[in-house]
């Protein structure tokens, strides 16, 4: 009998196919809407495996509903949607899919950086509203991203491909980590420093650490304090780690240029959300990610992991 898996989202049907020539697989078939709580606990009862996203909360009470269950498969970097030591007691392995996000996420970290600092949304709009009557010296100006610096916090894989990008604009590259790095600062060409002394030097400061109980709040009212007055703030790591309060205070203070947000402590994030009302704020739909190559790349993983979990093999990518 094929192991029994369960599929919390519409995904890719070569994707369904492959798990499928070794699974019986049963998948939630919406896109757009995550499935609803009271339904996943009622599929997790007899399921082997479990291949499901950051939208989904793997905690204590839906472990324990869970009798046969041998893999939880996240589609994402971050497991913070996953109690892990809950899942350690009852024998659950849970993986994620790490590195084949570095790059395309690097990407759009500093496309956003680029976007907020050049202030591309706010001049997009202007045009489209008619507003473009004349040129004026002064009229949209924003901040130069060239022979800048900019300081990274959490020098991880991500991390150091967003520090290679800074490199070719000839940024002077600061960065604050839970380890130092030697062999990052000889390849590339980075410079370690606390924490306090990266936010008072940088022109943009971009978050990249993991988020954990450590990182709660790692950037908050005494954090934005020490930015200058014309730094850009940058977050594609995850919602949390930014005290969203703080930050719109900042903002709307000018005691900071701008922020590009990527992620929010709740997600979807509500329109009327603070950060939202702000024109020196660009906000996107949590799409680090989001290539084609590289969520089907995810995809794949996700599901190589779940196959190998149910088939009492090791996956690739177990989070220890």
């Amino acid at each position: 009998m094929k192991p029994k898996v369960f599929i919390t989202r519409k995904i890719p049907q070569e994707i369904v196919e492959k798990i499928e020539a070794v699974c019986s697989v049963e998948m939630w078939e919406q896109e757009e809407i995550p499935i609803p709580r009271e339904i996943l606990l009622t599929k997790i009862q007899d399921i082997d495996g479990l291949f499901c996203l950051l939208t989904e909360t793997i905690d204590e009470e839906l472990l324990s509903n869970a009798k046969n269950l041998k893999v939880v498969s996240n589609m994402a970097v971050g497991y913070n949607n996953i109690d892990i030591e809950a899942a350690k007691q009852r024998g659950v392995i849970i993986t994620n899919t790490p590195g084949v996000l570095t790059e395309t996420t690097a990407d759009l970290t500093f496309a956003l950086l680029m976007a907020t600092s050049r202030r591309l949304f706010e001049a997009s709009s202007y045009l489209r509203n008619g507003e473009w009557r004349t040129w004026s010296p002064m009229q949209l100006t924003g901040q130069d991203i060239f022979e800048a610096t900019i300081g990274i916090v959490g020098m991880g894989r991500i991390g150091e491909a967003v520090a290679r990008r800074a490199k070719g604009f000839d940024m002077k590259v600061l960065y604050h980590n839970r380890n130092q790095k030697p062999e990052v600062e000889d390849m590339i060409g980075v410079e370690y420093v606390e924490l306090d002394q990266l936010l008072q030097q940088s022109d943009f400061v971009v978050i990249l650490t993991p988020y954990s109980k450590e990182t709660v709040d790692l950037i908050s009212e005494r954090e934005l304090s020490f930015m200058k007055p014309t730094a850009v703030l940058i977050n594609t790591a995850r919602g949390g780690i930014v005290n969203e309060e703080a930050l719109y205070n900042a903002l709307r203070d000018k005691k900071i240029w701008a922020a590009g947000i990527d992620v929010f402590e709740t997600e979807p994030v509500q329109l009327d959300h603070p950060l939202l009302t702000l024109p020196n704020v660009v906000v996107l739909p949590h799409i680090g990610s989001a290539s084609i190559k590289t969520r089907l790349k995810m995809a794949e993983l996700a599901a190589d992991n779940l196959i190998k979990g149910v088939t009492n093999q090791t996956p690739d990518h177990v989070v220890e």
